[in-house]
């Protein structure tokens, strides 16, 4: 038995984590408000996977026959070495431990598409606009925008990313969450002049990485340019220039295309900088309000289950909801069940930058041999992690 009594719930963030909750909590009979910063769901962006238990969540949103054909199979991983020699191929299951034929990679933009669809008529989505100042009453959660209007709800839950500002105003400034997991990267697009299709090419030393990533052959690619930093770059997160001249500054290879990279890095108008993090709460409750996705339990890019992850939080933090009426009981529910699944997770950032992005001589030396016997690379922790939870049955949607 469900128990919404038409409580009304604020989500902030419009990405993957919220759009999917919204979908379930609007199929539990709750009323939904979405706000977003931006003027519309985004799209484009690089790919994301969806795997294990994820892509059931999928399935029971009856989102498999559009991301199947949004997929953009990628098939083939290739190492090369710092002169660009190749060194070894492998399928890309081999890494991530997915299942040929079952996972699902789609363009973020895609994704949140697909999350948007359904529920787009059903919530209300606010864009242009976010949370300003949260007053957790006891009863109710006053809330002030940035556009000046004034709502109440019973229950806010921040879906807003790794650099969440719900999670800043309910608990406090990111630097006692945050943990830096030593490095930085650039992401970026840039034409196909390299003949590459459904594959990816990851050039290699010790400590850095640089990344071709192609869907379609006549389509724009990806670059990505990481490297270990002991220290966040904090000086360089509000000035383009100065990323892009510490990024170039840490590339001056004239080697295999790190020149075009660099290039294109310096021209492109989509740059993404960043650093390779993740968010370690002990608790991701506080009174009405709680988090899902990133903004509680950021597992980082080097997991690649960032997106798999905020869809099932989604899934169970809704069912939980419908499934009490103290909303405190739900809350401990969602993280007793979600807790032990999103650390698993979280866990892969050091196997995934293990075999992306080596650290030292000998583990990169240690990565390489393992790509001349691929049986050696079968996944089977990131198997594990991305199957880690049964997904519960709840209760029918009303």
């Amino acid at each position: 038995m469900t128990h919404s009594t038409h409580r009304t719930v604020l989500i902030s963030g419009a990405s993957i984590a919220g759009p999917a909750l919204a979908y379930w909590l609007d199929r539990y009979g709750f009323d939904v408000t979405v706000v977003e910063k931006a003027p519309a769901i985004r799209g484009g962006g690089y790919p994301v996977d969806i795997r294990g238990t994820a892509r059931g969540v999928a399935d029971r949103m009856g989102l498999l026959p559009q991301l199947r054909e949004a997929h953009v199979d990628s098939r083939k991983l290739s190492f090369v070495d710092a002169d660009g020699t190749l060194i070894g191929s492998v399928r890309p299951e081999a890494i991530t431990g997915g299942a040929e034929g079952l996972d699902l990679e789609v363009r973020r933009g895609d994704l949140a598409d697909a999350l948007y669809a359904p529920v787009r008529d059903r919530a209300e989505f606010v864009f242009n606009d976010s949370i300003a100042t949260l007053d957790d009453r006891g009863d109710r959660v006053e809330v002030t925008f940035d556009s000046g209007a004034h709502r109440t709800f019973d229950l806010v839950i921040g879906a807003d990313g790794l650099h969440s500002h719900t999670r800043h105003l309910v608990f406090g400034p990111e630097e006692r969450f945050h943990r830096y997991l030593g490095h930085t990267f650039a992401g970026f697009t840039l034409p196909n002049d390299f003949g590459l299709s459904h594959e990816g090419v990851i050039w290699n030393t010790p400590g850095r990485a640089a990344v071709l990533y192609a869907h379609e052959p006549d389509d724009r690619m990806h670059g990505f340019l990481v490297f270990r930093q002991e220290e966040p770059p904090f000086s360089a997160f509000r000035d383009p220039g100065a990323q892009r001249e510490l990024v170039a500054a840490t590339f001056p290879e004239h080697t295999w295309h790190i020149p075009r990279l660099v290039a294109a890095l310096r021209e492109a108008d989509d740059l993404f900088f960043d650093i390779v993090s993740q968010i370690h709460l002990p608790t991701w409750a506080r009174g009405r309000v709680t988090l899902v996705g990133d903004a509680a339990h950021a597992t980082s890019f080097l997991s690649g289950q960032g997106s798999s992850v905020a869809l099932v939080g989604a899934y169970v933090l809704a069912g939980e909801l419908a499934q009490h009426t103290d909303h405190a009981d739900a809350f401990a529910a969602y993280e007793r069940r979600m807790r032990p699944f999103a650390e698993q997770n979280q866990a892969l950032a050091t196997s995934g930058g293990t075999v992306m992005v080596p650290g030292t001589q000998d583990m990169l030396d240690a990565r390489n041999e393992a790509l001349l016997d691929p049986a050696q690379l079968t996944g089977a922790e990131f198997r594990a992690a991305n199957t880690g939870l049964i997904l519960p049955d709840y209760s029918p949607a009303v």
